[in-house]
């Protein structure tokens, strides 16, 4: 179950990198999240009545679910969409290979989880690997916009990151990652619309059917299947180990771009790619790590 879960994050986050490029133009990028989230949000709450697995999260978590929205479903992708402006989508995506560090010194902080020698192995060889396979590019492409790319990339993967922390919470307390996701879009939405409101922000309707198309893959299948199985995986295996996923999503975007974007493998590709499938293999050939603690709830009174 962990595998299938791993592999489908990984092939489907792997190709949002591509829909998102094909969203940045006319539509603001207040407004090109909000149409996700709003989709999304909608489609996973009615998916959840018609199905009758609906619940109202409980009043003391939701300040938590508000708090997984800001950092998963609105803040990052603001920053996402607006680094794509800048920098290309596969180099956005190596940047975002960094939550493997990220939520391991998180959960550090947050949980006082360890930080195992197998966990560093893995991540260094997969950033060596990441280097090799995009090294170049950052190289020949380092100017103002790039810098600013880079760091609205390296900002959205934090609030990934602080989101993977907070999802943890959510599910250790026995909320469902499902129920999470499907009320944090749609706080999410509300948030961004606000921000549309507050900023005055033009609603531009989509431009065309490429912009469309690539709003329902995000929409659907980006955020309602996508987070759902990644959440899952943080909740099953920990967030350190399932944050492992993001480094491969480089490797789908070049695969992809190989095979429509006239991609050519170089030598220091495949030597980063095989660095970066090796360090997959360290992190998930160690022994089984233990599934979170439930958290205690307060006594009553």
């Amino acid at each position: 179950m962990n595998a299938a879960l791993f592999i489908a994050t990984v092939l489907i986050w792997g190709t949002t990198w591509i829909a998102i490029a094909f969203q940045v133009g006319p539509v603001p990028v207040l407004v090109s999240v909000f149409y996700r989230f709003a989709l999304a949000g909608l489609l996973l709450v009615a998916g959840l009545a018609l199905t009758g697995r609906l619940k109202i999260p409980a009043r003391r978590d939701q300040p938590f679910v508000l708090l997984q929205a800001l950092c998963l479903f609105s803040c990052n992708f603001l920053c996402f969409y607006k680094a794509a402006g800048f920098v290309p989508s596969g180099l956005i995506s190596v940047i975002f290979s960094l939550a493997t560090i990220l939520n391991a010194l998180n959960a550090r902080l947050f949980f006082g989880d360890p930080i195992s020698r197998r966990a560093l192995l893995a991540a260094l060889l997969g950033a060596c690997g990441l280097a090799l396979l995009f090294g170049p590019d950052i190289a020949t492409h380092l100017d103002r916009g790039t810098l600013t790319g880079i760091g609205l990339a390296m900002l959205g993967t934090l609030f990934f990151s602080f989101g993977n922390m907070v999802s943890r919470r959510n599910s250790a307390a026995g909320l469902p990652p499902i129920t999470a996701n499907a009320w944090g879009m749609s706080y999410g939405a509300l948030v961004l619309l606000a921000l549309i409101a507050v900023t005055g922000t033009p609603i531009v309707t989509p431009p065309d059917g490429r912009y469309v198309a690539a709003l329902v893959y995000l929409a659907a299948i980006g955020s309602v299947v996508g987070f759902t199985t990644y959440l899952m995986l943080v909740a099953r295996i920990g967030s350190a180990r399932a944050a492992y996923a993001t480094v491969l999503f480089p490797i789908v975007a070049l695969t992809l771009s190989s095979l429509f974007e006239s991609y050519v493998w170089t030598a220091t590709g495949v030597l980063g790619l095989a660095l970066t499938l090796l360090g997959n293999v360290v992190m998930f050939t160690g022994p089984k790590a233990a599934p979170p603690a439930r958290l205690r709830q307060p006594a009553a009174g």
